[in-house]
């Protein structure tokens, strides 16, 4: 999904759902001049299923100023679930 002109990074993580158990939710940090709407959703999700599998694409995508790192660079994706399911473990 990085490659998409709109992203200047994102990180992926397998989110909590009652439906399916798990489902693949992104974290995204959008371009400044791009709005984070839900045409900018469909664009992306659209994009991922072009790209990869179809079943791989996010299903639920969030915006977020920054990605959680390490004083190193790497994204820290246990944050991110720690931050937004708290619950699960």
């Amino acid at each position: 999904m990085e490659a998409h002109d709109s992203l200047q990074e994102c990180a992926v993580i397998g989110a909590p759902n009652g439906e399916r158990g798990q489902i693949v939710e992104a974290f995204v940090v959008l371009s400044p001049e791009i709005e984070p709407d839900e045409t900018c959703v469909q664009r992306l999700q659209d994009f991922v299923k072009q790209t990869l599998a179809p079943y791989k694409y996010p299903r639920s995508i969030r915006f977020v100023e920054e990605l959680p790192k390490t004083a190193t660079g790497k994204i820290q994706r246990f944050r991110l679930r720690q931050e937004h399911y708290p619950s699960d473990g």
